[in-house]
C-alpha cells in the first residue's frame, strides 16, 4: 500500500483558485463517499481550510489513484486540468507522511504555528471515520500528525503568541485606516474567526462594533463574551442596513456565493465615506468586482501575507526546534508503516511452528498416558507455548525493525525458503 497526498495551499494557487476547490463540510460526505467509489482509492479523507485543500489517499497504485483525485478535482471545481495541475502538489510516500505532519503542527500555515490548523486536522479525521474512509494506514497516520501538532504546541514556543488569519486582518486594518477606534465596524459572521477579530480588536480599540449572523442567538453568544464592550447584533437580514452605517466590514462567514458583490453595494454607499473591507473566508464573500466602486476598498486573505512576513523570522527559529519533534514522530509512523509488509510472513511462521507444536504436543501427551496427561496437560501446554514464543521473539523483532526495504524483502523470503511456508505469502513480498 502507498500513501500519497493531492492538494493545494496559500503556497501554490491564489484565493480565487483556491475557492473554487473548496469543499465546506456539509459537503465532504458526498466527495468522500465519491472517491471511495474510485476502483484504485483503498483510503481517503479530506482537509478542507480557507488557505488549503487536501486529500490524503492510501492505495496500491499510486499512479492511478493520483489520476482519479485530480479528476475528481478538475470536476468538482470546474477548471480544465492543465490549469488546475499548475495549482497542485503532489506529494508520496514519506514525503506525504512529513507533509501531513507540519501541517498538523502549523508549520505550512500562512501564519507560522497558528493552531487551528490541529482542530481542522482532528475534523477531517472525525469525518473520515464517520464516513469510514479511513482504514488502519491513515487512521493511524491522522491520530499520529494530531499527537505531532500537540507536542509541538507544548514542547516548543512556536505557539507562544502565535497570530492567526483574524489578528492578522485586524493589523491589515489599522495599516489601512489609522482612526480604526473612531470606526464603526461590521462583522459578517459569529463563528471562532469573528470571536477572534472582535478579540483583537478591542485589545487596541475601543470602536462600535456590529456582529451579523445567519442566526441572531449565535450573534448574541459571542457579544456576551465581550459583555464591557459596545457591542451590536443582528442577522444577516439586515446586512445592506448595517454595511450603510459602516466604515470597516470583516466577513467571515461560511457561505458558498458571495454575499456584497458591485450591484448590492452601489445603492447603499455614502457619496463622501469610503468603505474597508476584509474578506478572510474562502470560498470569498466579497465579489471582485466590489473594487470597481470608486470609494470601495476590498482585501482578502492573500493581502495579509505582509502582514504576517513581519512575524515570521523569529518564528522560523522556533519552527527549526518544532521540526525535530516531527522527525520523531515521523520516523514512528514509517517505523510501523514499514512493518505491515512483515505481518503475512510473522503470521505463516507462527502458524507454521505452532502446527508443529500441536503435532509434538498430542505425540508426547499420547505416550505419557491419559492419567499423566491429563494432570499435566496444562504446565506441559504452556512449557511449549513459552519455548515457540521465545523462539520466535527475536526473528520477529528484528524482522520488523529493518528499515532497509530491499534487506527486509531479502530476510522474508529466506524465512519463507527455510521453513516453507505458504507459496500465496512468498508471492506477495517477492
Amino acid at each position: 500500500m502507498n500513501i500519497a497526498v493531492i492538494g493545494l495551499s496559500h503556497k501554490t494557487a491564489p484565493v480565487h483558485i483556491r475557492e473554487k476547490l473548496s469543499i465546506p463540510t456539509a459537503q465532504t460526505g458526498d466527495a468522500i463517499a465519491h472517491l471511495t467509489h474510485c476502483p484504485h482509492l483503498d483510503e481517503v479523507s479530506i482537509l478542507s481550510t480557507c488557505n488549503r485543500l487536501e486529500i490524503h489517499i492510501v492505495t496500491e497504485d499510486t499512479e492511478q489513484g493520483v489520476r482519479e483525485v485530480t479528476q475528481f478535482l478538475a470536476d468538482h471545481s470546474g477548471l480544465p486540468l492543465p490549469e488546475l495541475r499548475q495549482h497542485l502538489f503532489i506529494l508520496l510516500h514519506q514525503d506525504a507522511v512529513t507533509h501531513l505532519m507540519r501541517v498538523a503542527a502549523g508549520l505550512d500555515s500562512l501564519v507560522l504555528g497558528e493552531g487551528q490548523i490541529l482542530s481542522q486536522v482532528k475534523h477531517a479525521h472525525q469525518l473520515a471515520q464517520q464516513h469510514k474512509s479511513s482504514g488502519r494506514i491513515l487512521n493511524r497516520l491522522l491520530k499520529q500528525a494530531i499527537t505531532a501538532g500537540k507536542r509541538v504546541r507544548t514542547e516548543t514556543s512556536i505557539g507562544t503568541g502565535a497570530v492567526s488569519i483574524s489578528s492578522a486582518a485586524v493589523e491589515l486594518a489599522r495599516l489601512k485606516v489609522p482612526h480604526l477606534s473612531q470606526c464603526h465596524v461590521s462583522i459578517l459572521g459569529a463563528g471562532k474567526m469573528a470571536r477572534l477579530l472582535v478579540q483583537h480588536l478591542l485589545a487596541k480599540d475601543t470602536c462600535t462594533i456590529t456582529i451579523l449572523n445567519r442566526t441572531v442567538d449565535r450573534a448574541n453568544e459571542l457579544a456576551k463574551q465581550f459583555s464591557d464592550s459596545d457591542i451590536r447584533t443582528g442577522t444577516l437580514d439586515t446586512m445592506m442596513e448595517t454595511v450603510q452605517c459602516s466604515d470597516v466590514v470583516f466577513t467571515c462567514t461560511s457561505a458558498t456565493e458571495p454575499l456584497l458583490h458591485r450591484d448590492n453595494l452601489a445603492p447603499v454607499l455614502d457619496a463622501g465615506r469610503n468603505l474597508m473591507v476584509f474578506d478572510i473566508s474562502v470560498p470569498l464573500n466579497v465579489h471582485a468586482n466590489v473594487n470597481e466602486l470608486e470609494r470601495v476598498f476590498a482585501f482578502n486573505v492573500d493581502d495579509l501575507k505582509a502582514v504576517v512576513a513581519q512575524n515570521q523570522a523569529s518564528r522560523r527559529r522556533m519552527a527549526m526546534e518544532a521540526q525535530l519533534l516531527l522527525d520523531e514522530e515521523v520516523d514512528s509512523f514509517m517505523d510501523w508503516w514499514r512493518s505491515l509488509d512483515t505481518v503475512v510472513t510473522i503470521s505463516s511462521l507462527r502458524n507454521k511452528v505452532e502446527s508443529i507444536r500441536e503435532q509434538e504436543l498430542e505425540k508426547a501427551l499420547s505416550r505419557l498416558g491419559s492419567e499423566f496427561a491429563d494432570k499435566h496437560q496444562e504446565v506441559i501446554e504452556a512449557l511449549t507455548r513459552g519455548i515457540v514464543n521465545k523462539i520466535l521473539h527475536d526473528p520477529m523483532v528484528q524482522l520488523r525493525a529493518q528499515r532497509d526495504i530491499e534487506a527486509r524483502k531479502r530476510a522474508m523470503q529466506t524465512l519463507h525458503v527455510l521453513f516453507d511456508l505458504e507459496t500465496a505469502s512468498n508471492e506477495k513480498y517477492s
